[in-house]
């Protein structure tokens, strides 16, 4: 089963369309995440849940070498 991490962006109410698209698509870019989840509140609060998968690395035999 896949392991995620999770992170929330929160834009206020007067951020523009195209500033939070702007962000969304650095963070997803740059640092690998993922649309998870949006919430639009009253009064205009807009809350972002973002994903990315965990990779996790298992030690490996090395042959002996030190």
């Amino acid at each position: 089963m896949a392991e995620y991490e999770y992170r929330t962006l929160t834009f206020a109410r007067d951020a523009s369309r195209s500033d939070i698209r702007q962000s969304l698509t650095d963070e997803a870019e740059y640092g690998h995440w993922e649309l998870a989840r949006t919430r639009i509140y009253l009064g205009g609060v807009r809350r972002i849940w973002l994903r990315r998968r965990i990779i996790r690395m298992r030690p490996q035999d090395n042959g002996g070498w030190l």
